[in-house]
């Protein structure tokens, strides 16, 4: 079995020099379908322990030389970079240039490397070869190349915009996210990357994917700028039986906020990549569900028909709102996927998992459909992603948003005015946009709350907000059973008019009290 990928890919080394048309989508889609009919091979590992042994301090010291970029004397305000091999991406990924209609490998070369004062034996890097990819563009000023996208591990892979650092990342696929079977993470096992031209404003690469039970064929296309724009085709088959496929995945980071009690012993008011899931359904509804880290795994499934986008998102991304100057939570993106034609039937899935500290990926969110392709057809799936910390450009303008959710201990004011816990959990939800700012004197305004049956609503008050111009919703519910969940939604009306998005929010098991 170890044999077929390498002669798989020898074989079609011998058609790329023989190929008359340019490189496409259909040349990556057919080697894909081709893969999934053989038995999975699963790559080799080749590192040396002085690279498989290496500590992440380590590891990050070895960075591409600046002058060893690829195109370099090309022209192009784009840049490769190459990641090196070490710690746990121990197989080599393929990496090849399209110019015009003929397709070659970049070779890997040592040279290309700073190894940042690492001792190590020269010999050892002989057989090595590259892990991934980072393309670097000026999109902050003329003549300084940012880092813009990076990939690397598996099939994830980061991007930015203009002012922006790396938060969240996506993915190729997901399989079996969340479920109590070890997850399994198909990984990038080539890639085909186009030299742009001069006068070109975007990149254009391909990518196969392989795992134990799938394969897929990958075209994207990047757009540099104020929102960072990718766009996604990808050709998905499957090589065996899948119980949860995740499409367009996203994966993220959060470890409390205002909606959830934070960590006495640490100063920022709040520690995410991204606070909510948005979801834009068919029929034009838009939800809003704001994160948790929860005590235990929590998956939440939202029943989608055609979805018109979802993504996880950064709202309220002022400095204050992190109050941290080393990591930049304030800077770090929103990814919104919006999808290109009917998804059809299927849901959009969030997984909770719980976390002690940042430097767990805890957020993950994606598309499952309802119904998977028979062996041999692929599942077609486009979409847009956009890469952006502007999240209010991506909602209805006509619809108000929430602006953030504060929860803590519930509580009643005494006869003699001094306020008394009562074991309830009190939350606060701002409405805010310009649908509300704008509204005429005197205009009634209501909130239609709802909660599940672990839940007794105590108070339900609605009250403007003269600071922001919105509107605030006071509640304060009974949980009845702590060890269950509560399920909650609410959103703003004016006689028939919806005028804002739905609040969907959930308190986990064991989190009543504001714990």
């Amino acid at each position: 079995m170890q044999t077929v990928l390498p002669a798989l890919i020898a074989a079609w080394t011998l058609m790329y020099g023989t190929q008359a048309g340019a490189f496409s989508l259909d040349d990556v889609t057919a080697r894909a379908r081709t893969l999934a009919d053989t038995p999975y091979a699963a790559p080799a590992n080749n590192l040396p322990p002085v690279f498989s042994q290496m500590q992440f301090a380590d590891y990050i010291k070895i960075q591409p030389r600046r002058d060893a970029l690829e195109w370099k004397d090309q022209g192009t305000p784009f840049r490769l970079g190459f990641y090196h091999q070490g710690m746990q991406f121990s197989s080599p990924v393929r990496i090849n240039e399209i110019v015009g209609n003929a397709v070659h490998e970049i070779q890997y070369d040592p040279a290309r490397f700073d190894f940042g004062g690492l001792k190590f034996d020269k010999s050892a890097t002989g057989k090595l070869g590259y892990a991934g990819f980072r393309v670097l563009y000026p999109i902050n000023r003329a003549g300084k190349l940012d880092e813009i996208m990076s990939v690397l591990g598996a099939s994830y892979f980061r991007v930015v915009g203009k002012n922006q650092v790396y938060g969240l990342s996506s993915r190729g696929l997901a399989i079996d996210t969340g479920l109590p079977v070890a997850e399994e993470f198909p990984a990038f096992r080539e890639f085909w990357i186009a030299r742009p031209a001069a006068q070109d404003n975007h990149l254009v690469f391909y990518a196969l994917l392989d795992s134990q039970r799938a394969t897929g064929a990958y075209r994207f296309d990047l757009y540099p700028g104020e929102d960072t724009i990718l766009k996604v085709q990808a050709r998905i088959f499957l090589r065996g039986a899948v119980t949860k496929l995740g499409v367009a995945p996203l994966t993220s980071m959060f470890l409390f906020g205002p909606n959830q009690q934070r960590d006495p012993y640490n100063f920022r008011p709040a520690l995410h990549d991204s606070n909510g899931l948005a979801i834009h359904t068919g029929n034009g509804e838009w939800l809003w569900r704001p994160l948790n880290n929860p005590r235990h795994l929590a998956i939440s499934t939202f029943q989608v028909t055609n979805p018109r986008g979802f993504g996880l998102l950064q709202r309220g991304r002022e400095f204050s709102a992190f109050e941290d100057l080393k990591d930049r939570y304030d800077l770090r993106p929103s990814a919104w996927i919006e999808p290109q034609g009917d998804w059809g039937k299927g849901k959009v899935e969030l997984v909770e998992i719980p976390s002690p500290d940042e430097t767990n990926d805890n957020m993950a969110a994606f598309w499952t459909p309802d119904q998977l392709p028979p062996k041999g057809q692929p599942l077609q799936a486009d979409y847009t992603m956009h890469w952006t910390m502007n999240e209010r450009a991506l909602l209805d303008k006509d619809l108000a948003w929430v602006k953030q959710t504060l929860r803590s201990a519930g509580e009643i004011t005494q006869a003699n005015l001094i306020r008394r816990l009562d074991g309830s959990t009190g939350l606060i939800v701002d409405f805010e946009g310009p649908v509300l700012a704008s509204l005429p004197a005197g205009t009634q305004v209501g909130a239609q709350v709802s909660a599940s049956d672990n839940a007794e609503i105590l108070d339900n008050v609605l009250e403007p907000n003269p600071v922001t111009k919105g509107w605030r919703l006071n509640l304060r519910i009974k949980v009845k059973d702590p060890r269950k969940v509560v399920e909650m939604r609410a959103a703003l009306v004016s006689g028939n008019k919806t005028l804002s998005e739905t609040w969907s929010y959930q308190l986990p098991p064991d989190s009543v009290g504001g714990q």
